[in-house]
């Protein structure tokens, strides 16, 4: 794999945005139009971006055109006495574009994201919603479940 990843900045938001769209409309018909939803989803993403809250994004590619992402929000857990983690992973919305696949790129990615949950030490699992198609990827990092979600305990 030789794609460049980083983390993903406010100034990505407009790319990020588009890929997002290219990512949907392969699965679903549009119900709005691209230019609504590309600056809609801009917004939503560069104010994650720009918080330092508790979404993350990790890009690969050049600058100019990247050509995939994952996103990884962490989710509190109810406040606990015992000696385990209070934090779940969510990953969400790992994509890299058809002509980019076979290269290892959507594993680095993953393998990003699941890292610096690792470095934390404060997640103590992380989840997702897998497609038939992506299953197999998260089954070689770790993930287990049979249905709709998957989950690796870290």
């Amino acid at each position: 794999m030789d794609a460049a990843i980083r983390p993903a900045g406010l100034s990505d938001a407009p790319a990020l945005a588009r890929l997002r769209w290219e990512f949907r409309v392969s699965v679903g018909r549009p119900v709005e139009p691209e230019a609504a939803f590309v600056g809609r989803c801009e917004a939503w993403m560069a104010e994650r971006l720009a918080a330092d809250g508790p979404w993350r994004c990790w890009i690969a590619g050049p600058d100019e055109t990247p050509f995939g992402h994952i996103w990884l929000e962490l989710l509190e857990k109810v406040p606990n006495p015992v000696d385990e983690p209070e934090r779940h992973g969510y990953i969400t919305n790992l994509y890299v574009r058809e002509e980019e696949r076979g290269r290892g790129v959507g594993s680095e990615l993953l393998g990003r994201a699941l890292a610096w949950c690792r470095e934390r030490e404060d997640v103590h699992a992380v989840v997702l919603w897998p497609t038939e198609r992506s299953r197999p990827l998260y089954a070689r990092h770790g993930f287990q479940g049979e249905g709709h979600i998957m989950e690796l305990v870290l």
